[in-house]
């Protein structure tokens, strides 16, 4: 619960001995503190006399609500609490009786406790030049702990220096009383400064470690291509971004709790909900309670710029609704104002409405945090329809009905998955996989790699990356699945993409590996400080620095797509021949270089096994498609074709590990490494290529998952099993004759798919969750591969 729901939580009673002070804390107090609670390095720093006891009351030691909020703040991780009075030392330590973690410093900042080490070369420190007052001891202390913002409350004489010293733009002052102050707040009273603590505390803690998180592979996503959304298992809606599926987010709970926006149904008898389950080859979702259902969908009927989320409230039991939209990961303060077919939002950069003819909406106005309540009774005849409407400010009846438009969007689905061609194995799963991968192809041609940012790859770790964007491999793999189906028009649309890119650079070597869903550079990686992350796990990002790295292996999916191509249409077109021969001109200028890899680490370039496989993949397709489809192949192709793969089969192997390696400078495994194989560089039935495989096994795979590498990358943490590597593991044990062991570890895999059927990046063997960006291309187009081949083998 956030400060700001704390207090609109307390209930109205006239004033009295118990008296909680709730209402008595000042608006701009606690929107300054709930900022607060959110910097990375918080120093929270009172006075003695004032602040944590009262004046008149000195002698009788501090308020046990406030020492027991200075204890619980700083028992958590970047935050820092301190005592600095006018009293001397030993008397402060004597009377406040305040635990060891909270530091002392007294006689106006002269005298500091043994927990703080004073840098002696510090100006103004040291044994014969303590701090000369307050305001310097706070500074001293500010750069020791190295605080990105201090919140200091004061009460007592001496205070306003402090005060007015205070960085205005990061920090807060609070004084204690009714007397005049400098400081930017002030509160009435002892106490309720004490309640400010605690509060601070109770916000600081959930922003910390996040508040309890919905399981990452219970989030069902929505997508009508243009636009996607994440509902969790009980109908809040998790995760949203507009104009753009890579834009900042409008609704971003699942990183950020309830401060980062909340649109919310539930019966308002309470209960918990009984299923979740998308209407029949459709991307509708449906959650069930006892006498209510929320169907969720985004329409199909809308101008470009615009997006319609559909909420559709059934049953016979009364349901309330929560609906606080925070624009820009909740950076953007917004106001909702009540007209008579629904809600109008205002502070985003582009106009939205909430349109809801028949709901009685209570708008609470809490500064920069508008939410919206109502209590909706919906009958069988007649459920509830919200629309939230964004890029247009319309509240207008749509011209067709919200039937129609339910049709209209579940047949976008159905009619296209009835012209694939699934496989036997697992149909329905690789079917929703299917749905899935569509879901994250957009108008532009552009294919999100995944359909969220920095959902963790470790929880509570910093390996959180944003997806949201098109790499050359992962759209290339991803729309190749379908051509593989029977589906090609995301595949030229892919490729119109490409060319598009290709044809904004001086030379087609220079094309980067990721790219924003337009096709454009993307801006620099930025990280959103206010966010508390996935179960606390930060930071939280935006951008990708990998779009700066080089990975050499980026040409040889795409070259590969337009073998599947051309092989399911019958025929090579002139336009993708052309992107061919420029794939192949890059290999040519650049195969010999290091590169980053396919799993962009972030340390020094290395001559990479996989790296080389795709650029000699490059050259081999380029080969076929010549011979296939009467083109004229570069005369050197073929001998630099020959020279990679000697280069790889010498270099690549190392006799120390028994396997192809990660790079030819090492001994460590790498996932990836497997596709000396499964690209057809060597014979499956080669030993080598047999003992890469079971020393990855050996290795790498732990149980229902494979790793995508052990070693050091140059990042703190860990990571889990990655699905993908698992589906290269599951195809390498059919391609040596070891089907058991992948019909077993393929149902590990299907074991891994969430109630709804999507499929995560990351599974952790050891505390079985799953982890990491949500829906991952990479998994459905895993799953897709080997249910194929198990078919065939």
């Amino acid at each position: 619960m956030t400060l700001t729901q704390v207090v609109n939580a307390a209930p109205e009673a006239p004033r009295g001995p118990a008296d909680t002070t709730l209402e008595a804390m000042p608006l701009d107090v606690r929107q300054r503190v709930s900022a607060l609670a959110r910097t990375s390095r918080l120093l929270v720093a009172c006075d003695y006399d004032g602040a944590l006891t009262p004046v008149d009351n000195s002698r009788r030691g501090p308020l046990p609500e406030a020492v027991r909020a200075l204890r619980d703040l700083a028992d958590l991780p970047g935050t820092v609490c301190a005592v600095i009075s006018a009293r001397p030392l030993r008397d402060l330590a004597v009377l406040s009786r305040l635990p060891s973690e909270v530091r002392l410093v007294g006689a106006y900042g002269t005298e500091f406790d043994t927990d703080l080490t004073i840098d002696p070369g510090h100006p103004g420190t040291g044994p014969d030049a303590p701090p000369a007052d307050k305001s310097a001891a706070l500074e001293l202390l500010r750069e020791q702990v190295e605080a990105t913002a201090i919140l200091y409350i004061g009460g007592g004489d001496g205070e306003e220096p402090v005060f007015m010293n205070l960085n205005t733009g990061a920090d807060a002052g609070v004084r204690v009383g009714e007397e005049p102050t400098v400081a930017a707040h002030s509160v009435p009273d002892t106490p309720t400064a004490a309640t400010l603590l605690s509060l601070l505390a109770t916000e600081r803690r959930s922003w910390v470690f996040g508040e309890r998180p919905t399981p990452i592979e219970r989030m069902s996503m929505l997508s009508n291509q243009a636009s996607v959304a994440l509902v969790g298992p009980d109908a809040r809606l998790l995760w949203f971004c507009h104009p753009e599926p890579d834009s900042n987010a409008l609704f971003a709970e699942v990183l950020g709790g309830r401060q980062a926006g909340v649109f919310a149904i539930a019966p308002a008898h309470g209960g918990l909900p009984l299923g979740q389950r998308y209407l029949p080859d459709t991307m509708t979702v449906r959650t069930r309670w006892s006498r209510l259902e929320v169907t969720d969908y985004l329409a199909h009927d809308t101008a470009p710029g615009r997006t319609d989320l559909v909420r559709v409230i059934g049953g016979v039991t009364p349901a309330t609704i929560e609906f606080a939209p925070r624009p820009d990961f909740g950076r953007a303060p917004i106001r909702i104002t009540v007209e008579p077919e629904g809600l109008r939002v205002q502070g985003a950069d582009f106009p939205m409405v909430l349109r809801s003819p028949g709901v009685e909406w209570r708008v609470d106005h809490d500064g920069t945090d508008d939410v919206a309540r109502a209590t909706v009774h919906p009958r069988s005849e007649r459920p509830v329809v919200l629309e939230l409407r964004c890029g247009t400010d319309s509240l207008a009846a749509e011209e067709r009905t919200e039937p129609e438009r339910q049709e209209q969007a579940a047949h976008h689905w159905s009619d296209w998955l009835r012209t694939l061609d699934l496989p036997g194995t697992e149909n329905s799963l690789a079917a929703r996989s299917a749905l899935t991968l569509r879901g994250l192809c957009t108008p532009t041609g552009g294919v999100m790699a995944a359909a969220t940012t920095s959902l963790p790859e470790e929880i509570g770790g910093v390996r959180n990356w944003d997806y949201r964007y098109c790499w050359l491999r992962d759209g290339a793999l991803t729309v190749q699945a379908l051509v593989t189906l029977g589906s090609t028009a995301e595949a030229e649309a892919f490729l119109d993409w490409v060319h598009q890119v290709v044809a904004s650079l001086p030379s087609p070597e220079l094309l980067r590996p990721l790219y924003s869903l337009r096709g454009t550079d993307l801006g620099p990686e930025e990280v959103i400080e206010s966010l508390s992350g996935y179960a606390g796990s930060r930071p939280v990002r935006i951008g990708n620095l990998a779009d700066h790295q080089v990975q050499l292996d980026v040409f040889g999916p795409v070259v590969e797509l337009i073998t599947h191509l051309a092989q399911a249409k019958g025929a090579l077109s002139d336009r993708d021949w052309d992107l061919v021969r420029s794939m192949a001109q890059a290999v040519a200028r650049r195969w010999h270089e290091a590169d980053h890899g396919i799993w962009e680490e972030r340390d020094e370039p290395r001559q990479r096994v996989y790296s080389k496989v795709m650029c000699w993949l490059t050259l081999d397709r380029a080969l076929t498609l010549a011979q296939r489809y009467r083109r004229e192949a570069d005369p050197g192709w073929a001998a630099l074709r020959a020279r990679i793969a000697e280069e790889v089969l010498e270099k690549g192997w190392n006799d120390q590990a028994q396997a192809y390696a990660t790079a030819y400078d090492g001994t460590d495994l790498d996932a990836a490494s497997l596709h000396i194989g499964l690209s057809g560089l060597i014979d499956p039935a080669d030993e080598r290529f047999q003992a890469t495989v079971t020393a990855v096994e050996a290795e790498l795979r732990s149980g229902p998952t494979v790793y995508r590498y052990h070693r050091d990358d140059g990042l703190p943490g860990g990571e889990g099993g990655f699905h993908l590597c698992t589906t290269w593991l599951i195809e390498a044990y059919l391609l040596t004759g070891r089907r058991a062991e992948a019909e077993e570890l393929f149902k590990h895999l299907v074991d891994c798919a969430g109630p709804t059927g999507l499929i995560p990046e990351e599974f952790d063997p050891v505390t079985e969750r799953a982890l990491g960006n949500h829906p991952q291309a990479y998994s459905h187009l895993g799953l897709i591969r080997c249910a194929q081949l198990l078919d065939r083998y």
